[in-house]
């Protein structure tokens, strides 16, 4: 749709499920993302170990050139292998690396080295688990915190997530729904969100996460509805709650 591709009629098609599906809201959002951090690597580590493009290409067109000067059929294999020299073939083996990845049918060795940003978790792995609906078990204190998560259990997670040799400074194993507002300590409401390379971020969430336990404990909401909307979909929550489409920064 963003290349410009798909006709008018489906681009509206699209944009109006985008808005009503999360779920696919936050496919399209990994696969730029991850698309991004493929094209920075590229540059930054396989680029110097090429040939400039331009020779690549100059030496197509003379090939071309003379194939149709003589009558020629040009061969197929030294196009496609002129093509992967000039770093275009390179990038989008990489990228489909990147979505085997994510599907865990590749070898984690090539992708490994750069972090996946994860706004959102799997529904099938992190469907959300409460501990308590008891409202002033939960007020008790001003402003909680999320307690730490076991090293066992955060392997368990990256190995859930098909990322088991994952940085663990990249990631932060959050709560979907934070104990804060009674989320329990159980597997199916963990997930390794991006600490600082998505949009979406960990420090976003805990925003929010403070922002719905004042709300319940002032009165303004249940704590059912907040436990519902943060495990359904927590941006659609922040969106709402603090009236904005872009994450805002606050003073931690």
């Amino acid at each position: 749709m963003a290349d410009g591709e798909l006709p008018g009629t489906r681009v509206s098609e699209v944009t109006a499920h985008l808005t009503e599906c999360w779920f696919c809201r936050a496919r399209k959002q990994e696969i730029e993302s991850a698309a991004l951090d493929f094209i920075r690597a590229h540059r930054a580590n396989l680029d110097p170990l090429l040939p400039p493009p331009a020779g690549g290409r100059a030496l197509l067109k003379a090939r071309l050139a003379q194939a149709v000067a003589s009558g020629e059929r040009p061969r197929l294999w030294p196009s496609i292998r002129a093509w992967a020299y000039s770093g275009a073939g390179l990038l989008l083996i990489l990228a489909g690396a990147s979505l085997l990845n994510r599907w865990r049918i590749v070898p984690e060795w090539m992708t490994g080295m750069h972090p996946v940003p994860v706004s959102f978790p799997e529904p099938s792995l992190t469907p959300g688990a409460v501990a308590t609906v008891n409202k002033d078990q939960i007020c008790a204190t001003a402003r909680p915190k999320n307690r730490a998560v076991p090293a066992s259990l955060r392997r368990r997670v990256f190995e859930e997530y098909g990322i088991p040799a994952a940085e663990p400074r990249a990631y932060e194993v959050d709560y979907l729904i934070t104990p804060a507002l009674g989320g329990a300590d159980d597997i199916r409401n963990l997930w390794p969100q991006s600490s600082t390379s998505a949009v979406w971020n960990a420090q976003v969430k805990d925003a929010l996460e403070d922002r719905l336990h004042e709300l319940v404990c002032e009165g303004d909401l249940d704590l059912p509805t907040a436990q519902r909307e943060i495990a359904s979909d927590w941006i659609a929550a922040y969106k709402k709650y603090f009236r904005t489409d872009r994450p805002v920064s606050f003073a931690r």
